[in-house]
């Protein structure tokens, strides 16, 4: 509805917004046959604009923050066209793809974007823009799901409520997935976040005025932030050339994919979960790009920030963010691939009994309500502590089809924030786990060589584990001197 107030957790990603980093999700769908730009318009003004959030634009203001409707709205300015030289290949897909998220979406307009590629390949593709502000992946991704059909010249189903959400909700689940039957709803979250800022200003007042008085609260607040002080006492992590001056410019790159039945069976054959096997290659891709660089990387962890689906799983799909984040461990220096494993499933599970997710979706909703200047000083905190944002979505066991023309392949990136210019993207479609880079051109000149390294590192896994080699022992602890 337009005027409608935008959330506190919405407004500050929206607010997160800086010239290095742009707080836009961007997607890419490689099409099986050519798409008409025509066709593609049609199935937005049916379906995507049922969403009535995509015709509305944020405005920031003294109050917060409201939602407007775009009265001069027109379907032409966000489907574009986008050519690419004859016979272009993915390279040239992948450039502009990547001129695109370096490219800020227009203030004065609802801010999202499709870009149609008429001609690529044997095919079509699309590129994608929304900024984060209007939903994370996990609404996105039940958003394109409603623009597709289960079969060609299948009628979509011109409703939120998309009939493949089911579908999606059997795939992979989300990297912490135990947490979500467990932590109640994001809104609840949302309104005892709220509740705990106005406490925390309330309580600083009157233990100022009245120190005695006061002890008994602020014995509730330091209760109540405990989790969030074990996250601000992380250390930051470790230098390397993943880190450091961000520019304005972002590039994309993707791998082949992986079998997922492939990653399924090594996951069942070592008692762990098909996430521990993706963060473990992602990990060992990591590894082998710095090594190969000159870094040295003997023992090295460092750590990623991982979104978390915080929605119940029978929950009617709807737009914004409601997801949190934990800081989950990359083993780099860890050269063995079983031994890389298991410890990422080692800290995995760790993770799933702490309420980390649940303390990072209180922080970002309170600083939905904070002063613009408080978010940004504790974003630059906090993404001190990460070289990497992971996402990980799951998609529809089945291909889908938009406008009746099969998707072939999908990839997407979500925002990196504060100091953090590194992104990677893990998307399980029709049988197939895709992987994709986004990096600061000025850090990470060449992502695919990061890319390049991903099918690699899990054919080594996949061999170790055909060839039931173990891994190797820990090391002992030093014996003490008597």
């Amino acid at each position: 509805m337009s005027g409608e107030s935008i959330s506190p957790v919405d407004l500050a990603w929206l607010r997160m917004d800086s010239p290095t980093n742009p707080m836009v999700i961007v997607a890419v769908l490689i099409l099986s046959e050519p798409l008409a730009y025509a066709r593609l318009k049609r199935v937005l003004e049916r379906q995507l604009l049922t969403f009535e959030r995509f015709l509305d634009r944020p405005i920031c203001d003294a109050l917060g923050g409201h939602w407007q409707r775009d009265e001069q709205f027109e379907l032409a300015f966000h489907l574009r066209r986008l050519k690419l030289p004859p016979r272009a290949g993915e390279s040239q897909l992948q450039a502009a793809a990547s001129r695109l998220a370096s490219t800020p979406l227009d203030p004065t307009r609802p801010l999202w974007q499709f870009h149609l590629v008429e001609r690529f390949g044997k095919g079509s593709a699309i590129v994608g823009r929304v900024h984060h502000c209007y939903a994370d992946g996990v609404a996105l991704m039940r958003v394109l799901l409603s623009l597709t059909e289960a079969a060609p010249g299948a009628s979509s189903v011109p409703s939120p409520a998309s009939k493949h959400v089911n579908e999606a909700s059997q795939a992979p689940r989300s990297l912490l997935a135990p947490l979500t039957g467990v932590l109640g709803s994001a809104e609840t979250l949302a309104q005892r976040a709220i509740e705990t800022t106005a406490e925390v200003l309330n309580t600083s007042l009157q233990a100022l005025a009245h120190p005695t008085q006061a002890a008994s609260r602020v014995q509730r607040i330091a209760d109540a932030t405990r989790e969030l002080a074990k996250i601000a006492l992380l250390p930051p992590d470790p230098p390397t050339p993943l880190k450091g001056r961000l520019s304005r410019n972002k590039q994309v790159s993707w791998a082949e994919p992986l079998s997922f039945a492939e990653v399924k069976t090594v996951a069942h054959a070592l008692g762990v979960s098909i996430n521990d096997v993706l963060l473990s290659t992602v990990a060992g891709a990591l590894g082998a790009y710095l090594e190969s660089g000159g870094t040295a990387i003997d023992s090295m962890t460092l750590k990623a920030l991982v979104p978390v689906n915080l929605r119940p799983a029978d929950q009617t799909p709807r737009l914004g963010n409601e997801f949190g984040l934990v800081f989950a461990s990359l083993p780099v220096g860890e050269r063995h691939p079983l031994a890389r494993l298991y410890a990422v499933n080692r800290d995995m599970d760790a993770l799933k009994h702490s309420s980390q997710a649940v303390v990072a979706f209180w922080l970002l909703t309170a600083l939905g309500v904070l002063p613009d200047i408080v978010e940004h000083e504790a974003i630059e905190l906090f993404t001190t502590k990460a070289s990497a944002v992971i996402s990980n979505v799951p998609g529809p066991r089945e291909p889908l089809y938009v406008a009746g023309v099969r998707i072939e392949r999908q990839f997407f990136w979500v925002p990196q924030a504060g100091s953090i210019g590194l992104g990677v993207s893990l998307l399980t479609y029709h049988g197939a786990v895709h992987f994709g880079v986004m990096a600061d051109r000025h850090l990470i000149p060449h992502p695919e060589r990061i890319t390049a390294r991903f099918v690699g590192e899990f054919e080594r896994l996949l061999l170790h584990v055909l060839a039931g080699v173990p891994p190797p022992a820990p090391p002992r602890p030093a014996a003490s001197t008597p």
